[in-house]
């Protein structure tokens, strides 16, 4: 079955700072590039932006209904938080084990309905580590960072 391949990077200029996040959708023959960055930002929020974009391309292109994701992903942070601290969170009122709010509440509202609505495989990637789309989300968050320095 034909699959869509995803790959995400998100960063920061300083944290918080000028922030930036790259992502490259492969699906039907295609290798689609979006990014996009904010002048006063945190590395999270960025890395989490990438998904969540990512995924949205994905839930509003009527030709990827139905087929499977896999998002390749250098950070630990949302690729955990989405596979297994997110569960703890929503049952505890949207708290960390220590009873603080959860940071970035906002973002993983929105990447928890994302990804409960599609059909997503998260794979962690290894940064600047030479995996070709993840470099080129690299350059692509780079870019950004650097239209608000």
């Amino acid at each position: 079955m034909e699959e869509i391949v995803i790959y995400t990077d998100g960063g920061c200029s300083g944290n918080p700072g000028p922030g930036g996040w790259g992502i490259v959708v492969i699906a039907k023959g295609q290798a689609r590039k979006l990014s996009g960055g904010e002048k006063l930002t945190t590395n999270n929020r960025m890395e989490l932006t990438a998904a969540i974009s990512a995924l949205s391309i994905v839930k509003n292109t009527p030709d990827f209904a139905g087929l499977p994701v896999t998002v390749n992903i250098d950070s630990q942070y949302v690729k955990n938080g989405i596979t297994s601290w997110i569960k703890g969170w929503k049952a505890k009122g949207w708290k960390t084990a220590d009873k603080k709010p959860v940071k970035n509440q906002d973002l993983w509202v929105c990447l928890d309905e994302l990804n409960s609505s599609l059909n997503v495989s998260w794979n962690w990637v290894k940064g600047h580590a030479g995996v070709e789309y993840n470099e080129v989300c690299d350059q692509l968050c780079q870019s950004e960072i650097a239209k608000y320095k």
